[in-house]
């Protein structure tokens, strides 16, 4: 990588256990994570170097943070500048590690006895602890994390800020969960933790994740782990021992690439009865455009060329894509009924609404013949997002991006309820 070259990197802002922060000189608010081939575990009691671990994890972690950011969760991440590096937004740590389990293992046993392994978590168990190595990073309850105070970049770290964490870490849990269960592997429990952007003073995710972060086991088996609880398990640090924890971490950073490729594809087409209804149409297209669904635009009329309709539908039925249809028809709507009468794949009207007659038209979407399954959304917007979660089912990258704009609605609320509360103050 000739670029690390012409990086005017600074001085070192932090150092870990697994990974160095520098900062870069020409880019104010940017730094660059080092990893190293260290691994520990225990709080480093027990610590060995693992030759091409800090490429294997770099690589790892840059596919994790891709997937995240694509799917519209805000990180730190930027973009990957070698083989061990990655450039990212300069962040204030929060010193909290935020704990989301999935399936009871590892230490929430040691603390729950009764509690029999494998006891499944719905919804998710979540579970804060303070970092602090000289105690063993002790578990806090949100009470403590809030009499803390801690203030970071400007930002003082009060209820609001706790609750956007809290949710943040669940959202990011389910899309790596669905993500993996693409590769047949249960995303057992992560770590992760958040800081400040020193630039824009927003809570992002930030830290590395990769196979030092989580427990992974491919297909719900705990005796098949990819994970550090293979090198924590150890009896003892042998050449070959060491192999095979390097192997596991290597099987990671393969698999998780594949996390960043559909294993499904999806289409929605969208049916006017006329051109006059296009403007209509492109904002159903721009919408399944963000979703990263492919969209595809064609004018028919069930009543004046009912035949070249059902040609139309036959088309898209014909190659075994999963295909959402969109009916957008004024007036007296057949296009959509026509449509759900003779395709067994899903059909959404999204009626054009017109100010004089617009109240009566939405009938002739509404009320449909006995036998017909097609529902009736009025939003174009609205429209794209149902398709979306119809192919969202079976496409995770697309039910990734619902699951974080989700996520980010409520942010966004919470923030606007905070704002307006100051101002009333």
């Amino acid at each position: 990588y000739v670029t690390y070259l012409y990086l005017n990197v600074g001085k070192k802002l932090n150092e870990g256990k697994t990974k160095q922060i520098f900062e870069l000189v020409d880019q104010p608010g940017l730094v660059l994570v080092q990893s190293k081939d260290q691994i520990t575990a225990g709080n480093a009691a027990r610590k060995d170097q693992m030759e091409g671990k800090a490429s294997i994890a770099n690589k790892t972690t840059c596919c994790v943070f891709k997937l995240l950011q694509e799917s519209g969760i805000k990180t730190a991440f930027v973009k990957q500048h070698s083989e061990t590096a990655f450039i990212a937004a300069h962040c204030e740590m929060i010193p909290i590690e935020w704990v989301c389990r999935r399936v009871a293992t590892g230490s929430f046993l040691k603390r729950n006895p009764g509690v029999k392994e494998g006891y499944r978590f719905s919804p998710l168990k979540m579970e804060m602890f303070f970092k602090d190595d000289a105690n063993n990073d002790p578990q806090w309850s949100e009470e403590q994390v809030l009499a803390a105070d801690f203030s970071l970049a400007g930002l003082t770290i009060g209820r609001c800020e706790v609750d956007i964490m809290n949710r943040s870490t669940v959202a990011i849990f389910e899309i790596l969960e669905k993500a993996w269960a693409t590769q047949n592997c249960t995303l057992v429990d992560m770590k992760i933790e958040f800081g400040v952007n020193v630039k824009t003073q927003e809570i992002v995710l930030a830290d590395v994740i990769d196979n030092d972060s989580w427990r992974l086991w491919p297909a719900g088996d705990r005796s098949q782990q990819k994970d550090k609880q293979v090198y924590r398990d150890l009896k003892e640090v042998t050449p070959e021992a060491m192999q095979m924890v390097k192997r596991n971490f290597e099987w990671v950073s393969e698999s998780v690439k594949l996390l960043l490729e559909s294993q499904a594809s999806g289409r929605v087409v969208v049916l006017m009865g006329s051109t006059s209804d296009m403007a209509h149409c492109e904002k159903i297209r721009k919408a399944c455009t963000s979703y990263g669904i492919h969209c595809i635009l064609r004018v028919t009329s069930a009543h004046k060329g009912p035949d070249e309709t059902l040609r139309i539908k036959a088309e898209y039925e014909g190659d075994c894509v999963p295909t959402v249809f969109v009916a957008v028809a004024g007036r007296s709507n057949g296009l959509g009924p026509v449509m759900s009468g003779n395709t067994a794949y899903p059909v959404i009207n999204c009626p054009p609404l017109t100010p004089d007659w617009g109240a009566q038209d939405v009938w002739s979407s509404l009320r449909m013949p006995s036998g017909l399954g097609c529902s009736t959304v009025l939003s174009p917007e609205a429209a794209a997002q149902f398709a979306a979660q119809i192919i969202g089912l079976n496409n995770h990258l697309v039910w990734c991006k619902l699951r974080a704009s989700m996520l980010n609605t409520w942010v966004s609320l919470k923030v606007a309820d905070q704002k307006l509360q100051a101002c009333s103050l």
